[in-house]
């Protein structure tokens, strides 16, 4: 299916909730607090996008791509991110809230997450080499057979990570948050 191609474009203040944004291939567009929640994006192309203050809310990603792609400032609730297209799947949050959303299965090699607020996030079977989880709040978010090497934790909090169950060789942890490492073992750290 070709989609029609919209280049360079800023969309401010769209409520997309009422009017769907048409199926094309967005490059290089910017979308300043439009409200998405509901919505269906599936099989729509957004390649160096830039998404700010926009709400994501429960919205459907089924087939979407997400290539080289920013969100800042966005409310992501309960995305199923592993439904959209992998290839070339390329993203950055920050300063954004992601609550129950799910990475199950995906390849998000290199990720940025910065100050984030990420509850109950579901990273089950995700390789996530390289990823740095800057400032980010990860209350009882899952991992679970994650592949985090080389991964940057040293200023997340709240992370419940058991090294029994995921790849962490050469993970970075700071002294502060190293019992999101600990808790799976149920023992006591007396400082």
């Amino acid at each position: 299916m070709n989609l029609p191609l919209i280049e360079q474009q800023d969309y401010n203040t769209i409520d997309y909730t009422t009017n769907p944004l048409p199926k094309a291939e967005y490059t290089d567009c910017t979308f300043n607090n439009c409200n998405f929640e509901n919505s269906d994006l599936s099989n729509i192309t957004f390649l160096e996008c830039d998404f700010i203050d926009c709400n994501f809310s429960n919205i459907n990603v089924m087939h979407t791509s997400f290539n080289d792609v920013n969100f800042k400032g966005c409310k992501i609730l309960g995305v199923q991110f592993q439904n959209c297209n992998t290839f070339l799947l390329t993203f950055k949050f920050s300063d954004c809230t992601l609550n129950l959303s799910s990475f199950y299965q995906l390849k998000i090699n290199h990720t940025k997450f910065s100050k984030c607020i990420m509850h109950q996030v579901d990273f089950t079977e995700t390789e996530a080499k390289s990823c740095e989880f800057k400032d980010c709040d990860l209350h009882l978010s899952t991992f679970d057979k994650t592949n985090l090497e080389y991964s940057e934790f040293t200023s997340a909090y709240n992370f419940n990570i058991n090294p029994s169950l995921n790849q962490i060789k050469q993970a970075s942890f700071s002294k502060e948050n190293i019992s999101g490492l600990l808790n799976s073992f149920n023992i006591k750290i007396k400082v």
